[in-house]
Protein backbone atom coordinates (compact mmCIF):
# COMPACT_ATOMS: atom_id res chain seq x y z
CA UNK A 1 0.00 0.00 0.00
CA UNK A 2 1.50 3.12 -1.30
CA UNK A 3 -0.02 6.33 -0.35
CA UNK A 4 0.18 9.51 -2.54
CA UNK A 5 3.55 10.69 -0.69
CA UNK A 6 5.29 7.26 -1.60
CA UNK A 7 4.90 6.21 1.76
CA UNK A 8 5.14 2.59 2.46
CA UNK A 9 2.12 1.96 4.61
CA UNK A 10 3.06 -0.87 7.38
CA UNK A 11 1.78 -0.38 10.03
CA UNK A 12 -1.46 -0.79 11.19
CA UNK A 13 -3.21 0.23 14.65
CA UNK A 14 -6.16 -0.77 16.13
CA UNK A 15 -8.64 0.52 18.74
CA UNK A 16 -10.21 -2.76 19.87
CA UNK A 17 -12.52 -0.52 22.25
CA UNK A 18 -12.94 2.97 23.42
CA UNK A 19 -14.02 2.05 26.54
CA UNK A 20 -11.48 2.52 29.26
CA UNK A 21 -10.98 1.81 33.33
CA UNK A 22 -9.46 5.76 33.35
CA UNK A 23 -10.70 9.10 32.86
CA UNK A 24 -7.61 10.67 31.90
CA UNK A 25 -7.82 14.86 32.49
CA UNK A 26 -6.30 15.30 29.04
CA UNK A 27 -7.78 12.36 27.10
CA UNK A 28 -11.40 12.09 28.17
CA UNK A 29 -14.16 14.16 30.14
CA UNK A 30 -15.37 12.14 33.60
CA UNK A 31 -18.83 11.75 32.25
CA UNK A 32 -17.85 9.84 28.93
CA UNK A 33 -20.78 7.95 26.56
CA UNK A 34 -19.01 5.42 25.22
CA UNK A 35 -20.32 3.63 22.05
CA UNK A 36 -23.19 1.32 22.40
CA UNK A 37 -22.02 -2.58 21.77
CA UNK A 38 -23.89 -2.79 18.35
CA UNK A 39 -21.91 -0.29 16.53
CA UNK A 40 -18.60 -1.99 17.67
CA UNK A 41 -17.42 -4.55 15.53
CA UNK A 42 -16.66 -8.15 16.94
CA UNK A 43 -13.92 -9.85 17.49
CA UNK A 44 -14.03 -11.91 14.58
CA UNK A 45 -14.63 -9.16 12.42
CA UNK A 46 -11.81 -7.33 13.48
CA UNK A 47 -9.30 -10.69 13.12
CA UNK A 48 -10.85 -10.19 9.31
CA UNK A 49 -9.90 -6.70 8.90
CA UNK A 50 -6.57 -7.52 9.78
CA UNK A 51 -6.15 -10.06 8.27
CA UNK A 52 -6.73 -8.50 5.30
CA UNK A 53 -4.38 -5.38 5.96
CA UNK A 54 -1.50 -7.82 6.85
CA UNK A 55 -2.01 -9.47 3.21
CA UNK A 56 -1.69 -5.91 1.56
CA UNK A 57 1.49 -5.41 3.61
CA UNK A 58 0.94 -4.24 6.82
CA UNK A 59 4.12 -5.67 9.00
CA UNK A 60 3.66 -4.26 12.07
CA UNK A 61 0.53 -4.58 14.20
CA UNK A 62 -0.73 -2.35 17.48
CA UNK A 63 -3.02 -2.97 19.85
CA UNK A 64 -5.27 0.19 20.97
CA UNK A 65 -8.13 1.41 22.93
CA UNK A 66 -9.59 3.03 25.34
CA UNK A 67 -7.74 0.20 27.04
CA UNK A 68 -7.56 -3.25 24.74
CA UNK A 69 -7.37 -5.48 27.58
CA UNK A 70 -10.69 -4.50 28.93
CA UNK A 71 -12.24 -6.13 25.81
CA UNK A 72 -13.91 -9.08 26.97
CA UNK A 73 -12.40 -12.18 25.05
CA UNK A 74 -9.85 -10.03 23.63
CA UNK A 75 -6.45 -12.51 23.93
CA UNK A 76 -8.67 -14.67 21.41
CA UNK A 77 -8.14 -12.11 18.96
CA UNK A 78 -4.57 -11.78 20.01
CA UNK A 79 -3.92 -15.18 20.29
CA UNK A 80 -5.51 -15.38 16.07
CA UNK A 81 -3.27 -12.54 14.91
CA UNK A 82 -0.18 -14.24 16.35
CA UNK A 83 -0.37 -16.85 14.21
CA UNK A 84 1.09 -14.26 10.92
CA UNK A 85 4.23 -14.29 13.08
CA UNK A 86 4.57 -17.79 12.79
CA UNK A 87 4.49 -17.61 9.27
CA UNK A 88 6.50 -14.57 8.85
CA UNK A 89 3.47 -12.50 6.75
CA UNK A 90 3.67 -10.27 10.34
CA UNK A 91 6.67 -8.84 11.76
CA UNK A 92 5.11 -7.61 15.11
CA UNK A 93 2.36 -7.54 16.90
CA UNK A 94 2.27 -5.31 20.23
CA UNK A 95 -0.34 -2.98 22.12
CA UNK A 96 -0.67 -0.07 24.11
CA UNK A 97 -2.20 -0.43 27.31
CA UNK A 98 -2.84 1.57 30.87
CA UNK A 99 -1.18 -1.65 33.12
CA UNK A 100 -4.15 -2.44 35.04
CA UNK A 101 -4.82 -6.03 33.15
CA UNK A 102 -1.20 -6.93 32.86
CA UNK A 103 -0.64 -8.43 35.85
CA UNK A 104 -3.26 -11.00 34.33
CA UNK A 105 -2.38 -11.34 31.05
CA UNK A 106 1.04 -10.35 30.85
CA UNK A 107 2.61 -14.53 30.38
CA UNK A 108 -0.55 -15.02 28.06
CA UNK A 109 0.56 -11.93 25.41
CA UNK A 110 4.50 -13.49 25.36
CA UNK A 111 2.58 -16.70 24.78
CA UNK A 112 0.94 -15.25 21.79
CA UNK A 113 4.00 -14.03 20.17
CA UNK A 114 3.76 -10.37 21.80
CA UNK A 115 7.54 -9.28 22.65
CA UNK A 116 7.18 -5.65 24.18
CA UNK A 117 4.26 -3.50 25.18
CA UNK A 118 3.64 0.40 26.02
CA UNK A 119 2.79 1.01 28.81
CA UNK A 120 1.11 4.84 29.73
CA UNK A 121 1.98 6.12 32.82
CA UNK A 122 2.62 9.78 33.97
CA UNK A 123 3.79 10.24 37.48
CA UNK A 124 4.87 7.82 39.85
CA UNK A 125 3.23 10.12 42.61
CA UNK A 126 0.18 8.02 43.82
CA UNK A 127 -1.82 10.64 44.96
CA UNK A 128 -1.17 12.66 41.50
CA UNK A 129 -1.61 9.23 39.41
CA UNK A 130 -5.19 8.96 40.95
CA UNK A 131 -5.97 13.44 39.98
CA UNK A 132 -4.79 12.38 36.60
CA UNK A 133 -6.81 8.89 35.67
CA UNK A 134 -9.33 10.38 38.15
CA UNK A 135 -9.75 7.27 39.88
CA UNK A 136 -7.18 5.38 39.08
CA UNK A 137 -4.58 3.41 41.44
CA UNK A 138 -0.80 3.26 40.59
CA UNK A 139 0.13 0.52 42.63
CA UNK A 140 -2.10 -1.55 40.08
CA UNK A 141 0.05 -0.08 37.15
CA UNK A 142 3.14 -0.78 39.08
CA UNK A 143 2.53 -4.35 39.33
CA UNK A 144 1.39 -4.90 35.81
CA UNK A 145 4.46 -3.55 35.04
CA UNK A 146 6.64 -5.86 37.10
CA UNK A 147 4.57 -8.96 36.20
CA UNK A 148 5.64 -7.71 32.17
CA UNK A 149 8.86 -7.66 32.77
CA UNK A 150 9.04 -11.06 34.48
CA UNK A 151 7.06 -12.98 31.73
CA UNK A 152 10.33 -11.59 29.06
CA UNK A 153 8.20 -8.68 27.54
CA UNK A 154 10.21 -5.95 27.02
CA UNK A 155 8.40 -2.61 28.00
CA UNK A 156 8.66 1.07 26.99
CA UNK A 157 6.69 3.54 29.25
CA UNK A 158 4.41 6.67 26.90
CA UNK A 159 4.72 10.09 29.30
CA UNK A 160 2.60 12.88 28.41
CA UNK A 161 3.77 16.22 29.71
CA UNK A 162 1.59 18.09 31.34
CA UNK A 163 2.09 21.75 32.53
CA UNK A 164 1.84 22.10 36.24
CA UNK A 165 1.49 18.90 37.08
CA UNK A 166 4.17 16.49 36.22
CA UNK A 167 7.16 18.76 34.31
CA UNK A 168 8.81 18.32 37.68
CA UNK A 169 8.66 14.82 37.97
CA UNK A 170 10.18 13.84 34.43
CA UNK A 171 13.75 13.67 35.28
CA UNK A 172 13.01 11.29 38.23
CA UNK A 173 10.82 9.31 35.84
CA UNK A 174 13.49 9.04 33.49
CA UNK A 175 15.50 7.80 35.71
CA UNK A 176 12.90 5.12 37.44
CA UNK A 177 12.71 4.12 33.87
CA UNK A 178 16.48 3.85 33.56
CA UNK A 179 17.39 2.01 36.57
CA UNK A 180 14.66 -0.99 35.66
CA UNK A 181 15.64 -1.21 31.49
CA UNK A 182 13.02 0.71 30.57
CA UNK A 183 13.07 3.31 27.38
CA UNK A 184 10.48 5.88 27.91
CA UNK A 185 8.77 8.02 25.19
CA UNK A 186 7.61 11.46 26.28
CA UNK A 187 4.81 13.18 24.23
CA UNK A 188 3.19 16.72 24.22
CA UNK A 189 -0.70 16.81 24.77
CA UNK A 190 -2.41 16.53 21.70
CA UNK A 191 -5.59 18.58 21.16
CA UNK A 192 -8.57 15.80 20.67
CA UNK A 193 -11.77 15.92 21.61
CA UNK A 194 -13.77 17.28 24.05
CA UNK A 195 -12.14 17.25 27.71
CA UNK A 196 -14.93 18.98 30.06
CA UNK A 197 -13.62 21.56 32.32
CA UNK A 198 -10.03 20.77 31.88
CA UNK A 199 -7.75 23.21 30.15
CA UNK A 200 -5.60 21.78 27.25
CA UNK A 201 -3.98 25.14 26.76
CA UNK A 202 -2.90 25.25 30.10
CA UNK A 203 -1.72 21.12 30.21
CA UNK A 204 0.38 22.02 27.52
CA UNK A 205 4.02 21.61 27.68
CA UNK A 206 6.70 21.82 24.69
CA UNK A 207 9.10 19.32 24.81
CA UNK A 208 12.12 21.45 23.79
CA UNK A 209 11.59 23.12 27.27
CA UNK A 210 11.23 19.15 29.09
CA UNK A 211 14.57 18.39 26.83
CA UNK A 212 16.18 21.59 28.10
CA UNK A 213 15.55 20.75 31.56
CA UNK A 214 16.07 16.84 31.20
CA UNK A 215 19.86 17.42 29.84
CA UNK A 216 20.10 19.53 33.42
CA UNK A 217 20.25 16.05 35.02
CA UNK A 218 21.73 13.84 32.23
CA UNK A 219 23.72 13.27 29.17
CA UNK A 220 21.35 13.27 25.63
CA UNK A 221 22.92 11.87 22.83
CA UNK A 222 20.96 12.59 19.80
CA UNK A 223 20.77 9.09 18.07
CA UNK A 224 19.40 7.33 14.49
CA UNK A 225 17.18 5.22 16.03
CA UNK A 226 13.57 4.15 14.65
CA UNK A 227 10.45 1.85 16.29
CA UNK A 228 7.98 2.93 13.24
CA UNK A 229 6.45 5.49 15.48
CA UNK A 230 6.54 8.91 15.27
CA UNK A 231 9.31 9.73 18.00
CA UNK A 232 12.62 10.66 17.70
CA UNK A 233 15.19 9.53 20.61
CA UNK A 234 18.11 10.37 22.56
CA UNK A 235 20.33 7.64 24.52
CA UNK A 236 21.02 8.84 28.54
CA UNK A 237 24.13 8.63 28.46
CA UNK A 238 23.94 7.40 32.46
CA UNK A 239 21.58 4.51 31.85
CA UNK A 240 22.16 3.42 28.35
CA UNK A 241 18.52 3.94 27.60
CA UNK A 242 16.41 5.73 25.70
CA UNK A 243 13.73 8.60 25.79
CA UNK A 244 11.35 9.08 22.90
CA UNK A 245 10.48 12.79 21.78
CA UNK A 246 6.98 12.80 20.27
CA UNK A 247 6.24 16.46 19.08
CA UNK A 248 3.17 16.82 17.37
CA UNK A 249 2.23 20.52 18.20
CA UNK A 250 6.39 21.98 18.67
CA UNK A 251 7.36 19.53 15.26
CA UNK A 252 5.41 17.84 12.69
CA UNK A 253 6.59 14.26 12.61
CA UNK A 254 4.20 13.84 9.25
CA UNK A 255 7.16 13.27 6.91
CA UNK A 256 7.26 9.45 7.18
CA UNK A 257 4.34 8.60 8.88
CA UNK A 258 3.88 4.87 7.47
CA UNK A 259 0.65 4.09 9.73
CA UNK A 260 -2.98 4.33 9.47
CA UNK A 261 -5.76 3.70 12.26
CA UNK A 262 -8.92 1.56 12.84
CA UNK A 263 -11.09 2.27 15.25
CA UNK A 264 -13.58 -0.90 16.74
CA UNK A 265 -16.57 0.47 14.46
CA UNK A 266 -14.36 -0.52 11.33
CA UNK A 267 -13.47 3.09 10.11
CA UNK A 268 -10.02 3.73 8.90
CA UNK A 269 -8.60 6.72 9.42
CA UNK A 270 -5.78 7.91 7.51
CA UNK A 271 -4.13 10.46 9.55
CA UNK A 272 -4.88 11.15 13.47
CA UNK A 273 -5.45 14.84 13.25
CA UNK A 274 -7.73 14.91 9.84
CA UNK A 275 -11.34 13.99 9.96
CA UNK A 276 -11.21 12.28 6.68
CA UNK A 277 -11.79 8.56 7.28
CA UNK A 278 -13.49 5.41 5.64
CA UNK A 279 -16.31 3.13 6.46
CA UNK A 280 -14.77 -0.33 5.93
CA UNK A 281 -17.90 -2.00 8.09
CA UNK A 282 -19.98 -1.60 5.10
CA UNK A 283 -17.66 -3.63 2.71
CA UNK A 284 -16.93 -6.16 5.46
CA UNK A 285 -20.06 -7.03 6.36
CA UNK A 286 -21.86 -6.65 2.85
CA UNK A 287 -19.65 -9.13 0.99
CA UNK A 288 -18.17 -12.97 2.36
CA UNK A 289 -14.98 -12.32 0.05
CA UNK A 290 -12.48 -9.65 0.32
CA UNK A 291 -12.17 -7.65 -2.56
CA UNK A 292 -14.84 -5.33 -1.80
CA UNK A 293 -13.01 -4.59 1.31
CA UNK A 294 -9.43 -4.58 -0.41
CA UNK A 295 -10.61 -1.86 -2.89
CA UNK A 296 -12.38 0.16 -0.25
CA UNK A 297 -8.93 0.13 1.80
CA UNK A 298 -6.75 1.09 -1.83
CA UNK A 299 -9.16 3.99 -2.37
CA UNK A 300 -8.64 5.12 1.32
CA UNK A 301 -4.60 5.12 1.48
CA UNK A 302 -5.15 7.17 -1.78
CA UNK A 303 -6.73 10.29 0.21
CA UNK A 304 -3.73 10.01 2.56
CA UNK A 305 -2.92 13.36 3.56
CA UNK A 306 0.89 14.75 3.55
CA UNK A 307 0.16 15.80 7.41
CA UNK A 308 -2.28 16.83 10.38
CA UNK A 309 -3.18 19.61 11.54
CA UNK A 310 -3.05 19.65 15.02
CA UNK A 311 -2.97 23.50 16.60
CA UNK A 312 -2.90 24.61 20.70
CA UNK A 313 -4.45 28.39 20.11
CA UNK A 314 -5.77 30.78 22.97
CA UNK A 315 -8.21 31.92 20.77
CA UNK A 316 -9.93 28.11 19.79
CA UNK A 317 -12.44 26.96 22.46
CA UNK A 318 -12.48 23.65 20.60
CA UNK A 319 -10.62 20.66 20.06
CA UNK A 320 -8.62 20.69 16.68
CA UNK A 321 -9.92 17.19 15.90
CA UNK A 322 -13.45 16.85 17.89
CA UNK A 323 -13.00 12.65 17.88
CA UNK A 324 -11.08 11.57 21.61
CA UNK A 325 -8.08 9.94 21.08
CA UNK A 326 -9.99 6.75 22.96
CA UNK A 327 -11.91 6.53 19.75
CA UNK A 328 -9.12 6.29 17.16
CA UNK A 329 -6.75 4.65 19.56
CA UNK A 330 -3.79 5.96 21.64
Amino acid sequence: MIDPFGRDISYLRVSVTDRCDFRCTYCMSEDMAFLPKKDVLSLEELERLCNVFVKLGVKKLRLTGGEPLVRKNIMSLIRSLGHHLDTGDLEELTLTTNGTQLHRYAMELFDCGVRRVNVSIDTLDPKKFTEITRWGKLENVLRGIEAAANSGLKIKLNTVALRGTNEDELPNMVKWAGERGFDITIIEVMPMGDIGTENRVSQYLPLSMVRSNLSEHFTLRDIDYKTGGPARYVEVEETGTKIGLITPLTHNFCESCNRVRLTCTGTLYMCLGQEDAADLKIPLRNSEGDEALTRAIHEAISRKPKGHDFIIDRRQKNSSVPRHMSVTGG
